[in-house]
């Protein structure tokens, strides 16, 4: 009988070299290919460039390109750029200046006052469910509800629904078109002609007297869109909203101004006395439009602005079915008039 030797099968299995970034290389035009794009979008937003419908409409995802700005830098560090990675840097952090002090808000409002509830709710021609807003008015009690594209279709729908008996005061223009507008209020509202030149759809203003004295003016907010030649008017509309005051009544401006944070004209809006009750609360980047759609909400138009006397307590944003826009819920904080 013959004998046999057994042998291994096989061969030394060798474990693969580790993976080493510095090993990964990108081209340099890649990288400048990437940068240039987002440094781009940083100028105009720094500098309030977004002249025109397009870049109008396109500036609104200033946080979008905020966060795809850390592509570039990863690339140019591949590509061992350096000019390239500087401006990928700089681009990075002037998008996050300007986009994530609304993610921590403002601890350094003044504390104490009277509370004031404003719900603002774009209808979307009328369409809103109106049991399910009316249900938000019962559950929060707001003082004060600001309503876009109201119809008199919707006005009759809401007071079926119980608004009525909620909120018996207004001041309405309701149209059978996008035009419509009104006020709705718990207290005693005294219509406010000639305070300020509307452009536009309707923007009826209202003032109310608080427990203790103090008055309290309410602009219900509805500029044009920013596309194609409403645009001049969109600027226009938001240029003509009233500044808020350092003495006198207090004013509150609540509705869809069609713009976010990132518009120069936004911005020049707030910096004539207001603060933004998102971007107080820390809840800046909670988007508002378009809601009850196949994609989620994207971008924040809808906000209530208070002169700098009043505090913000809270911020929530609610969906409402039937519109294209969430509701907006800020909780104020009104300073005596004693």
């Amino acid at each position: 009988m013959g004998t046999t030797t057994d042998t291994p099968v096989g061969g030394v299995i060798a474990d693969p070299p580790p993976f080493r970034w510095r090993s990964v290389r990108v081209p340099g035009t890649l990288a400048w290919l990437a940068v240039t794009p987002f440094a781009a979008w940083a100028v105009a937003r720094v500098a309030g460039l977004e002249r025109g419908s397009f870049l109008a409409q396109i500036i609104t995802a200033t946080p979008y390109a905020a966060a795809g700005s850390l592509l570039p830098v990863l690339l140019s560090l591949l590509a061992r750029k350096k000019a390239a990675t500087a401006v990928a840097l700089a681009t990075t952090a002037a998008l996050g200046v300007s986009v994530l002090p609304r993610a921590f808000g403002d601890t350094a409002q003044a504390a104490g006052g009277q509370p004031f509830t404003v719900l603002t709710s774009n209808l979307l021609f009328g369409h809103a469910d109106a049991s399910a807003l009316v249900d938000l008015v019962r559950r929060h009690r707001p003082d004060v509800l600001s309503t876009q594209e109201l119809t008199p279709e919707a006005v009759a729908e809401l007071d079926a629904a119980g608004l009525k008996e909620l909120m018996p005061y207004r001041v309405l223009e309701d149209e059978w078109s996008a035009a419509g507008s009104g006020i709705f209020s718990s207290r005693p509202l005294t219509r406010l002609d000639g305070l300020f030149q509307v452009i536009g759809h309707n923007m009826p203003a209202a003032e109310l007297t608080m427990p203790d004295g103090a008055r309290l003016q309410i602009v219900d907010v509805h500029t044009l869109p920013p596309l194609g030649r409403q645009t001049v008017l969109w600027t226009a509309g938001l240029r003509a909203l009233p500044s808020a005051t350092s003495s006198g009544p207090f004013r509150v401006l609540a509705g869809d101004f069609n713009a976010s944070l990132d518009h120069a004209e936004m911005r020049g809006l707030i910096a004539r006395g207001y603060h933004d009750a998102a971007d107080i609360t820390g809840k800046g980047l909670i988007p508002t439009w378009p809601a009850n759609k196949r994609v989620p909400p994207l971008i924040t138009i809808d906000h209530v602005l208070t002169d700098r006397r009043v505090a913000v307590e809270r911020y929530n944003v609610y969906d409402i079915p039937g519109t294209d826009h969430r509701a907006v819920l800020a909780h104020l904080s009104v300073p005596s008039a004693r």
